[in-house]
């Protein structure tokens, strides 16, 4: 056996090994979060709670305790797996299917249309339901606007159509959310449109999770089922025609599932930055290129590094910290590094 066939199967063994451990790591990454915050949790405390929740049995713990992890924190760190696992899996479809590790999710505009529909809500004074709704409708309807555009445009490349129809809608839809910051009431409104904006996860609730996590799930199914065709498109649509790939209907089915994931966490998080850029970055590394083991890598990942940030996010400081304010302190350099390291594979 040649030093390359041996260097080729201990790669393609800790790629396939990389997932479960990314689990293992993300399991204590959620005791963790459990554990830490203002109001501290000792270990002996979180597995008392943690059999008797699997049990049934009552549970000797304090009820403040109780309501601290189950009405609290629990909540929390669920919306964080849900949106930093979506982020990721919807930037990796992106930066797939467009063949460009620059693409995030809100190339296409979706997180200028949630933001414009948030701030709308906001500015009307709707409660946070419609709010919400209004975020995820206005994502929706920005990129399907996008695509329309991009339709009526001929003879022209589709992908950069697309891209640059993306980059107009979002500059046009952050024009009108400057407007609306503008014109809001500077003591009660803009504050809150502000660090609507910047992100945060401080607000969120059980039935927020819960709403959104079906049309996580119903955007991941595509991604998941047709991971292997998301490897022929990345081939590009000539050769993934003569390998019997409609391209044009397959790439229009992953952005409506990558835009949907986008829209449905973004809706109830905020515009959080970076993670759908960086996350798949660190997850091919690892993993490779290969569909059938980034999409789940990056799942964990993203995961993982939206719970590391929203628990500094609200235990570094007695002020909670936004997190669109962390992660780009922490994804910036560390974009700027992987670019610097990877400077020959970009070419």
């Amino acid at each position: 056996m040649t030093v390359e066939t041996r260097h080729g199967a201990a790669a393609g063994v800790r790629s396939w090994l990389m997932p479960g451990a990314l689990l293992v790591l993300l399991a204590l990454l959620i005791l963790l979060a459990l554990s830490v915050g203002q109001y501290p949790v000792t270990p002996g405390q979180l597995f008392d709670l943690i059999v008797a929740g699997l049990t049934g049995r009552p549970s000797a713990v304090p009820e403040t305790v109780q309501t601290v992890i189950w009405q609290v924190r629990l909540p929390r760190v669920a919306g964080a797996l849900l949106v930093g696992a979506a982020l990721a899996a919807a930037g990796a479809a992106y930066q797939g299917l467009f063949r460009n590790p620059l693409v995030s999710p809100d190339i296409l505009g979706v997180s200028a249309g949630s933001g414009l529909g948030a701030v709308l809500g906001i500015f009307l004074s709707l409660p946070v339901i419609f709010i919400q709704l209004s975020a995820f409708v206005f994502g929706i309807a920005a990129v399907t606007l996008v695509y329309l555009i991009a339709a009526s445009v001929r003879g022209r490349e589709p992908v950069l159509v697309l891209v640059l129809a993306g980059v107009v809608l979002g500059t046009l839809a952050g024009a009108v959310i400057s407007l609306l910051k503008v014109l809001a009431d500077p003591y009660d409104q803009l504050p809150a449109i502000t660090f609507w904006l910047l992100g945060s996860l401080a607000t969120l609730n059980p039935g927020d999770v819960l709403a959104a996590a079906p049309l996580v799930l119903l955007g991941l199914a595509p991604l998941y089922l047709l991971r292997w065709r998301m490897n022929l498109m990345a081939l590009g649509d000539e050769e993934a025609k003569t390998l019997g790939v409609d391209a044009a209907r397959l790439r229009l089915l992953f952005i409506a599932a990558a835009t949907l994931m986008t829209a449905a966490v973004v809706s109830i998080s905020g515009i959080v930055g970076w993670v759908g850029l960086v996350m798949p970055h660190i997850a091919r590394m690892l993993v490779g290129p290969n569909f059938e083991r980034l999409l789940p890598a990056s799942l964990l990942l993203g995961a993982g590094y939206l719970l590391i940030v929203d628990t500094l996010a609200r235990t570094l400081t007695v002020t909670e910290v936004p997190l669109g304010i962390l992660t780009a302190f922490l994804g910036a350099p560390f974009f700027l590094w992987l670019l610097a390291r990877g400077r020959h594979g970009w070419q």
